[in-house]
């Protein structure tokens, strides 16, 4: 993935009780009005990032019927890449040091420079984020610092400050989903909110999550999520990469961005939330992968709706401009699937075409 010279990092998210369910656990395609279902195959989540084995529940779709649907309980931690860095150190520091900043559907290296400059990359001379005498870069350095600076009403000592959340800072959480075995095609599709409400920020969950069991705040109610477009019930977070990390809803940039924060994703396109840990705003080709035989954009997850999720362009580099107001379309050899959002965009995909588990 092309990456400008700057780069940066945002957080935000949580952990849910998730789902999307199925008909007919046997097959792994079924054939309906013409159309080829691919069922969801549990085997392509990778055993390390599970945090025991996935079952089958019965469970309500956003229909109202039932259908068999994987309860897959992840520990949100990737196996396949690491996480991290997020903040540089200093602003003579290189892009090795920190991680990524997307902005205006561009990915931006958060290097030294990038910090540095900021006043005028945001034309406002109110961003500095460093020493000036020593160059060093004002950043969270504890859990606590994490937890305030990244409150949407962060206090004024810690505006100019590079949030980021550590690793150590989250262990031993886990989080629950449930993705429908086969997909079952809406009536109409499901479309998700663009507004504020679509990620929490990195000191709270979004909306309709399942707090840790170890968290210090009350629980969400399960199975409902911030408001979606037509639907009280719908998930905010998008689907869950193979390495049982979530796809989360867009970072809400503008609400960091007001308090002269930055809190970069890693080359991933990840970041921390103490109460979700960690998870993708943008996907960068770094998590694994399901390569296709015919030049088509590799498979990298599962939407809620046990559609399968593709990167954005096929092997040449070449964007999909048959896409739904999902972000999907439809092939014989795939199915029913979708295509996520270039990574500067700060999204995946617009709605879910399928019903979802509840």
């Amino acid at each position: 993935m092309a990456k400008n010279h700057f780069k940066f990092i945002t957080i935000g998210s949580l952990l849910v009780i998730f789902s999307a369910c199925k008909n007919n656990v046997a097959s792994s395609e079924t054939t309906s009005e013409d159309e080829v279902v691919i069922t969801v195959k549990s085997d392509n989540f990778l055993n390390e990032g599970l945090a025991e084995p996935i079952t089958i529940e019965s469970r309500e779709l956003s229909d109202g019927t039932t259908a068999d649907c994987y309860k897959i309980v992840v520990t949100s931690v990737p196996t396949d890449h690491d996480m991290g860095p997020w903040c540089p150190g200093n602003i003579s520091d290189d892009a090795s040091a920190g991680g990524i900043w997307l902005s205006d559907g561009k990915v931006y290296d958060v290097d030294g420079d990038f910090v540095k400059n900021l006043a005028t990359f945001y034309e406002d001379d109110t961003w500095m984020l460093y020493n000036q005498e020593t160059g060093e870069i004002t950043k969270t350095s504890t859990k606590q610092e994490c937890e305030d600076a990244a409150n949407p009403n962060v206090g004024e000592e810690y505006q100019n400050y590079c949030v980021e959340c550590l690793p150590s800072y989250v262990t031993g959480i886990t989080h629950t989903y449930y993705i429908p075995v086969t997909p079952k095609k809406a009536e109409s599709a499901y479309s998700f909110s663009r507004g504020p409400q679509g990620g929490g920020g990195p000191g709270g969950p979004p909306p309709g999550h399942e707090r840790p069991k170890n968290g210090e705040r009350p629980e969400r109610p399960e199975g409902h999520a911030g408001p979606p477009q037509n639907n009280s019930t719908m998930p905010s977070n998008r689907g869950l990469a193979f390495n049982g990390v979530i796809f989360n809803a867009p970072a809400p940039v503008d609400n960091i961005l007001s308090a002269y924060t930055l809190a970069p994703f890693d080359d991933a396109g990840g970041h921390i939330n103490l109460h979700e840990g960690y998870h993708y705003h943008a996907a960068t080709g770094v998590s694994t992968k399901i390569e296709q035989e015919d030049k088509h954009a590799a498979m990298i997850g599962y939407a809620f709706d046990g559609y399968g999720i593709f990167e954005n362009t096929d092997k040449n580099g070449n964007e999909y401009t048959d896409l739904d107001e999902s972000r999907g379309h439809y092939d014989a050899i795939r199915g029913y699937h979708y295509h996520v959002d270039k990574a500067g965009n700060n999204n995946f995909i617009d709605g879910l075409r399928g019903e979802y588990a509840l």
